[in-house]
């Protein structure tokens, strides 16, 4: 388990064991956060200074909620503050702490968001046994990161990140969740700008890297289509000699990785060159899909309670990783069965019988496509609600164009929500949809009026579009409860 001990160490460059001596250095560290709510007895606080919100407002809360320690940046009136700035330890200034009572002692350091990171990198070092994997692409990282989490864990004691946890904040976090105890933890990492992966590997170390696939989202941060590829591509250039990096072979952006790592490669894909590879791929709509899959000259006959065929490469990635980690193929199946919750799409019931599809998460629009395929699978008039697609950057029109293309071919309503999903409905038109029908809003609220009055029976509804247009406030107005 994570101690003060470590903490100390870690913030003053000490050799392990450098305060065992110290009664205090035994104390667990049950849990490190941000928010003064989620705190539990015995965790640690730490206090971010913001823009809009400062940390340091809420360590009274977070110790009268259980924490035991807090990093902060400034002087907390009222509590014992041992000041780390300098990067010694003044022993003195504990000698006086009662381990049988709640500590309330703050860690002063010049950057309380640094001083988590060394942390986790120092608690990632002790961690000998685990394994880490890390998972990253422009589409699909949470799934993935949640089915090789179910994979692994049909073995391994296993972690994965929680949610979006997945920068320079919550990976950190995660990694202070972790304990000797377990023996893989599955971390999605996030790309923003280039080296912002490169740091993250810094501090987990992974031993394998998974890459989904490469497009345009975050574009307008990252600057290029290329800039994107050389960020996701530092996953693999910091994987180790005898790591193992799954590439995706469908994808030639994530194919051309091959060549920039030292690592182990094994290719998923569709394509028989790939080491893991699936075809007759059969979409059975809110069934799951069915394919066979091939490893080492074996056939697997699979049907997979996953929505969408694009679920086909999920369960290549999380197969892989198995197999990597050395997993066989009763466990690995096992894993891929595990009931979970379907991350980013939820099919909930609406008005008049219909059916509504909550994929109101995120967009982009590889995903908006395959969100398309799933609703071209299911029986019923098929209406699909989209909206703007943000941070494409210079590829903002093609990609909405792209989306209002394969529209067309199934779709038999389509409801645009926002200036930019106008590119949706402006290429529907273009190829020939009727006007009649496709319908153009401002607002998610003005496309739900609308749908509340036009929804008929036995609709199948696809909700999808950037979290920012607030599409999921339809989804909870028509939903029908059960």
């Amino acid at each position: 388990m994570l101690t003060l001990g470590v903490v100390f160490e870690a913030l003053t460059g000490a050799n392990a064991g450098t305060y065992d001596s110290l009664p205090l250095s035994r104390r667990v560290i049950t849990d490190a956060v941000i928010d003064s709510r989620q705190t539990i007895p015995g965790c640690l606080f730490v206090a971010l200074p913001g823009e809009k919100v400062d940390g340091h407002a809420f360590v009274a809360d977070a110790f009268q909620r259980g924490a035991a320690i807090a990093l902060t940046e400034k002087e907390v009136p009222g509590y014992r503050t041992v000041d780390l700035r300098g990067g010694k330890l003044e022993e003195t200034a504990l000698a006086a702490a009662d381990p049988k009572q709640p500590l309330h002692l703050c860690l002063r350091t010049a950057d309380s968001l640094k001083a988590l990171q060394t942390i986790a990198g120092v608690w990632r070092v002790r961690l000998k046994k685990l394994r880490v994997i890390g998972i990253t692409g422009s589409v699909g990282k949470s799934t993935t990161k949640e089915l090789t989490a179910n994979v692994l864990a049909a073995r391994y004691p296993t972690l994965a990140n929680e949610s979006n946890l997945n920068n320079e904040i919550g990976l950190p976090l995660t990694m202070l969740k972790i304990t000797q105890a377990h023996r893989c933890a599955v971390l999605e990492m996030g790309l923003y700008v280039p080296g912002d992966i490169a740091f993250l590997c810094g501090i987990a170390k992974p031993q394998v890297g998974v890459l989904t696939m490469i497009g345009p989202v975050h574009l307008e941060r990252a600057g290029s289509l290329e800039a994107i590829i050389n960020g996701k591509a530092e996953l693999v250039e910091a994987l180790p000699a005898d790591g193992t990096a799954i590439l995706n072979y469908d994808d030639e952006h994530v194919r051309a990785m091959a060549s920039r790592t030292e690592a182990k490669i094994f290719f998923y894909g569709l394509n028989p060159q790939a080491d893991l590879w699936a075809d007759n791929i059969e979409g059975l709509g809110l069934e799951g899909v069915s394919f066979d899959m091939h490893y080492a000259g074996e056939t697997l006959h699979m049907h997979l309670p996953l929505l969408g065929q694009h679920s086909v490469h999920t369960a290549m990635r999380a197969s892989a990783a198995g197999l990597v980690e050395g997993l066989n193929w009763q466990e690995i199946i096992g894993g891929l069965l595990t009931p979970s919750t379907q991350l980013r799409l939820v099919a909930v019931t609406g008005p008049r019988n219909s059916l509504l599809i909550d994929d109101t998460y995120n967009a982009s629009p590889d995903s908006m496509i395959a969100a398309l395929n799933l609703l071209g699978e299911l029986d019923g008039r098929k209406v699909a609600v989209l909206g703007d697609m943000l941070e494409l950057g210079e590829f903002e029109e093609k990609g909405h164009r792209m989306v209002g293309a394969r529209v067309v071919e199934t779709v038999d309503l389509l409801l645009a929500v926002g200036a930019k999903a106008g590119w949706i409905a402006d290429e529907a038109q273009a190829q020939a949809m009727p006007a009649d029908r496709i319908a153009r809003f401002p607002t998610a609220a003005d496309a739900g009026e609308y749908l509340k009055k036009t929804i008929a029976e036995g609709d199948v509804v696809l909700v999808k579009g950037s979290r920012a247009l607030h599409l999921d406030e339809i989804v909870l107005s028509l939903e029908v409860p059960e």
